[in-house]
This record gives structure tokens, C-alpha cells and sequence, in this order.
């Protein structure tokens, strides 16, 4: 019985594949046919921008959480700690990188991953590269910004989040900061986090995905809308021009000025990437609204405040400040190159 599961999977991506192509069509009728909504018009425009990326951007968010959580069930946190066990710097920061991007673990985890990765001998800075790529080299913000801007824009998020978790790691590995770990940090062994089955059946992975889907995309529908709804706002009321004046190439203060605002910000990569969608539309350079969003998902305040758990306060401002600046580079870069 359980065997028919894996022959509905095909017809049902090809439904999908349907229904996603038809989104648009769909979305410019329900608004200007149905509602009566002038497309001249900035109501007319916000509402048109709503209606299709609502079903858009769950439809993309369903999908790549399927995948990845299938994906997890071969990198369980057991595995990740005994992969990065007793690998050197540099060549342990690229790997923790890496790892950052597959097992995309959130921040509610980084105090149990930080015990268990100092537990098992792993080097301050390859932790660090790895708990800087996790959230920020997001898997649903890869996915969506292929899905709407194409591999181009996927792959220079993808590379520049690489390289600030690589250098941000190595910088703070170099500067020996393991004296500003909260001492019971070093003085407790990882307790009660038992090792994960890593033999599982298909028929289990797939249980693991529809969990992961049911709980993942129960958790951030709302702040999807939420992030939409300002994309909305942004794309019909907004003049054009404005952004450009404001997060253009020629302001040299918007990059930094991005990342000031994104670090108060609490959203998930799905939920700021409808936002990123409008900035870009209304002529926001591409380096500054790639700090702005790396900002937001990979130094929230949210997940500074479960780190102080375990991180002394010198140590949170070199992590923030490292991460900072790598983010401002590549914003800066960008904004040069493109």
C-alpha cells in the first residue's frame, strides 16, 4: 500500500507544473475581470501583485520544503557533528559551509548544535561557518529566487553567502575568541540528543517530507502573505524612480543603511522575498537589496538573543560585526559589477 505513494508523486508534480503555469492568466482575470479592478490603476496593480504571488510563492514553498526534507533525513545532526569532528580550519570552514546549505537547521537550533559541535572538538570558527551559512544560505530562498528571478540571481546569492560564511568563519577562527564562550558551555557534554536513525526506508523519508511540509509551511504561510502584502504595497503605491533614489547604485549610504534596517527585522527567507521582488522592480540595486536580505535572515536579533545562551557579549558583536561586514562587501560588489 504504502509502495502506491511514490506512483502519485509523478501526476502530481505534473498538476503542479500546470497550475503554476497557469497562475498569472489566472491572477490578471480574478483581478481585472472578475473584481473589476482597472490594471491602470495602483489598486488595481497592489491587488494583481497579491493575488498572484499568494498562490506563487506557497506553491514554490511546498515544493523545495518537500525536497529538502527529504534531503534531511541523510543529514541528521549526528552525521553533521561527526563529519565536522576534527577537520582543520579552512578546509573545515569550506565544509561547514557546505553543510550550512543542506541542512538547513534554524536558530532555535543553534544552541544545541553549538554544544554539540564544541562537544565533539569542532573549531570556533568552522562552527561559525557553519551556523552563518544555515540560516542565511537558506534552501526556500534559493528556491523561490530561482523560481522568480532565475538562476542568475540564485547563484550569486548562493556564492556570496558561501563566501561570507567561509571568510566570517576563518576571520573568527583567527581571532581566538574561544575565551568568550560562557564557561559552562566547555564544562557541559551534549546530553540527551540521541543519535538520529540514519537507515530509514523511502516510505519513512517521505513521511519525514509531508511532516516537514505540514509543519514548516504551517508555521510561515502567515508571514509569507504578511511579506507579500508589503511587496504588494511597495509594487502598486511606490512610485517609480524612488527606490532607485533610495537603494540606488549611486547612493554610496544605502548598502549599510540595508543592513541597519535588516537586522531588527524578524522575517523568514520566504517572507522577504516577495519584498525583494518589489525593491528590485522599482529600480533598487541589486547588491543593496542582497544586504538587505542577507541582514535580515542571517542576523536577526531573534537568534542573537539565543546565541547570548552561550556566547559572551564580545563574542556576539565580533560574530555580528564579521558577518556585517562581509555583507557589505558583497552589497558594495554588486552594486559595482551589476
Amino acid at each position: 500500500m504504502k509502495l502506491r505513494r511514490w506512483f502519485v508523486l509523478p501526476p502530481l508534480l505534473v498538476i503542479w507544473v500546470i497550475a503554476y503555469r497557469v497562475l498569472k492568466p489566472a491572477a490578471e482575470w480574478l483581478t481585472y475581470q472578475l473584481i473589476g479592478l482597472d490594471p491602470a490603476t495602483r489598486l488595481g496593480q497592489a491587488v494583481a501583485f497579491f493575488v498572484y504571488d499568494t498562490p506563487k510563492v506557497l506553491m514554490l514553498l511546498v515544493l523545495v520544503v518537500f525536497g529538502v526534507g527529504l534531503i534531511r533525513t541523510f543529514f541528521t545532526p549526528e552525521r553533521t557533528r561527526r563529519t565536522l569532528a576534527g577537520k582543520r580550519e579552512t578546509v573545515g570552514n569550506v565544509m561547514a559551509a557546505l553543510l550550512g546549505v543542506v541542512t538547513p537547521f534554524c536558530s532555535c537550533s543553534a544552541v544545541p548544535l553549538f554544544l554539540g559541535f564544541v562537544e565533539a572538538g569542532v573549531p570556533l570558527g568552522v562552527t561559525f561557518s557553519f551556523l552563518i551559512s544555515a540560516p542565511m544560505v537558506n534552501e526556500v530562498a534559493l528556491v523561490l529566487l530561482f523560481g522568480l528571478f532565475g538562476w542568475k540571481v540564485a547563484g550569486l546569492y548562493l556564492a556570496t553567502g558561501l563566501f561570507i560564511a567561509i571568510g566570517a568563519g576563518w576571520v573568527l577562527g583567527r581571532m581566538r575568541l574561544e575565551k568568550h564562550l560562557e564557561p559552562w558551555v566547555l564544562e557541559t557534554r551534549m546530553g540527551g540528543v540521541a543519535a538520529e536513525d540514519e537507515h530509514l526506508g523511502w516510505n519513512d523519508r517521505l513521511d519525514h517530507a509531508q511532516q516537514a511540509v505540514r509543519e514548516i509551511v504551517g508555521k510561515v504561510w502567515l508571514y509569507v502573505i504578511a511579506g507579500i502584502a508589503v511587496g504588494a504595497g511597495i509594487h502598486g503605491y511606490v512610485p517609480e524612480g524612488l527606490m532607485a533614489g533610495i537603494m540606488g547604485k549611486q547612493a554610496w549610504w544605502s548598502v549599510p543603511a540595508a543592513v541597519l534596517v535588516g537586522v531588527p527585522m524578524y522575517s523568514n527567507a520566504a517572507g522577504i522575498i516577495p519584498v525583494v521582488q518589489a525593491l528590485l522592480e522599482k529600480g533598487a540595486a541589486l547588491g543593496t537589496v542582497l544586504a538587505f536580505m542577507m541582514a535580515v535572515i542571517g542576523l536577526s536579533l531573534p537568534e542573537m538573543v539565543i546565541l547570548r545562551r552561550v556566547l559572551k557579549m564580545p563574542l556576539i558583536l565580533a560574530f555580528v560585526g564579521v558577518v556585517a561586514f562581509g555583507i557589505l562587501v558583497v552589497g558594495y560588489l554588486f552594486n559595482l559589477v551589476f
